[in-house]
């Protein structure tokens, strides 16, 4: 079959937004939406007033009327909030959640999903990381209600998805085992989810999409083709310069002068093997330029999966200030991608775009209260009765150690749920203070301005395609 010779990356909470992935799939590429916090991205959409409609629209044309107008009704404000009041808060996600949560978290991934898809027949895929473990089940059906086409997953080992998207599209009962901290032998924790709940009666099946795991390694290739618990469709390769959370480097961690994790030649994927695994693969990481496309079609790849020049395009969710200050620090040569060892509480290392008032910034950094309100990156751990209890290091220090939590954890620490929230502008407000700004990006984000036509201080997605899609002149 045909498959696509550029994949937008499925960057941050909605940078990569509806409207990107819709652009993207409209010129026969893949465009991709991050389906990472979307619950809580809907709620808060649509206490802005969703001013254009869409959002009512997409919601008009969900499978279950009573569950679209039930989200609607509790989370819509007529005009948007006033710009200094709070965001209404919604629950957070747990092992046991309550039926509005999972309603919720199909519904704001059926939306995202649909208009992404809406008035065109390209292809559409939706980006989650394994580490969210809570919300996968629901996230996923929501988006195979609305037709998507391809799942891309990676920051973890997701062994378990191509089995839960067979019995999804089947609309049969589904479970996924979850990762707990300190579990006994024998111990099974998992979350459960009845898809025939939320599609229309009589719905029998739905279209299984495209599942490509995204990988930094030979060996979790070769595990994942061999022993994942279904169907494997193709790899995506990604080297440590990508944005986002990188795979922490083989072995023992060591830091370099300036603070960075170093990385040798064991993390660099052998390519020739993946490739005898005949399964379509694509190359990312600093690939957002041209010729780079040439150079990964030598190597046996499909094509390649470009983030960070789609990051600050237009049609991203990044707010508009943001993309200018970042395109103006590429134009004079200032740019800088921190790859920090501590900022994500998963542990895994995060790219930091390094600007002046966010969490970049010590003092803002230093100045933010730490509170940990969303839970998106908490980890789950077992308590001494047996029970689930949850921590994340980036929360008050005292909270997590009295939960176990080990308090050199907690060191350099940031809150990225609520951080890259502020980034797409639905970041909350506490008292009158905005929750400071965080960015990440690839290393590619030094030469973002080349997609500038002259004159102009802002690009487009078809920018960024016309200048990758054209073939470098033989030297």
């Amino acid at each position: 079959m045909a498959y696509p010779k550029i994949i937008q990356g499925g960057m941050g909470i909605a940078v990569s937004s509806w409207q990107l992935a819709s652009t993207v799939a409209q010129r026969g590429q893949l465009g991709v939406v991050s389906g990472t916090g979307m619950d809580l991205v809907l709620t808060r959409r649509l206490q802005l007033g969703d001013l254009d409609g869409q959002i009512r629209l997409a919601l008009k044309h969900f499978p279950i009327k009573e569950m679209a107008e039930r989200v609607l009704a509790r989370y819509f404000v007529d005009g948007g909030k006033a710009d200094q009041k709070p965001f209404k808060s919604k629950p957070v996600p747990t092992i046991k959640e309550p039926q509005a949560l999972t309603e919720l978290t199909v519904v704001a991934n059926f939306v995202e999903v649909f208009l992404a898809k809406l008035g065109h027949d390209g292809l559409v895929g939706i980006n989650l990381l394994e580490k969210i473990q809570l919300p996968t089940l629901p996230s996923l059906f929501g988006a195979m209600l609305a037709g998507v086409d391809y799942v891309l997953m990676g920051a973890g080992i997701p062994r378990a998805i191509p089995a839960a998207l067979d019995h999804l599209a089947a609309i049969e009962s589904t479970e996924l085992k979850l990762d707990v901290t300190g579990a006994k032998a024998g111990e099974d924790f998992s979350v459960h989810f009845e898809p025939a709940k939320y599609c229309a009666p009589g719905t029998t099946s739905l279209a299984r999409p495209k599942f490509l795991a995204i990988v930094s390694s030979t060996t979790l290739a070769l595990t994942l083709a061999r022993k994942s618990s279904g169907k494997v469709d193709g790899f995506v390769v990604e080297g440590k310069t990508a944005g986002g959370h990188n795979a922490p480097p083989r072995g023992a961690m060591v830091i370099d002068e300036a603070g960075e994790p170093v990385y040798g030649p064991r993390d660099e994927p052998d390519l020739a093997a993946i490739h005898e695994l005949g399964l379509p693969f694509w190359l990312a990481g600093s690939y957002g330029r041209p010729g780079m496309l040439e150079e990964a079609l030598a190597t046996g790849a499909q094509g390649i999966q470009v983030g960070t020049a789609f990051a600050f395009c237009e049609e991203s969710g990044i707010e508009p200030e943001i993309k200018a200050r970042t395109i103006q620090q590429s134009i004079d040569h200032k740019a800088k991608v921190f790859t920090d060892p501590l900022a994500s509480p998963t542990g895994f290392p995060f790219k930091v775009v390094q600007q002046d008032q966010t969490l970049a910034d010590s003092g803002v950094y230093h100045e933010r209260e730490r509170i940990c309100d969303l839970g998106y990156l908490r980890e789950l751990y077992r308590k001494e009765d047996g029970t689930v209890g949850y921590r994340c290091p980036g929360e008050p220090v005292d909270d997590y150690v009295a939960k176990g939590g080990d308090l050199k954890a907690t060191e350099g620490r940031m809150c990225v749920c609520n951080g890259l929230l502020s980034t797409i502008g639905l970041g909350q407000i506490r008292k009158g203070v905005h929750e400071p700004i965080l960015i990440t990006a690839g290393d590619d984000v030094k030469d973002i301005a080349q997609f500038l036509k002259p004159g102009q201080m802002t690009y487009t997605a078809n920018d960024v395609l016309d200048a990758l899609l054209v073939p470098v002149p033989a030297t």
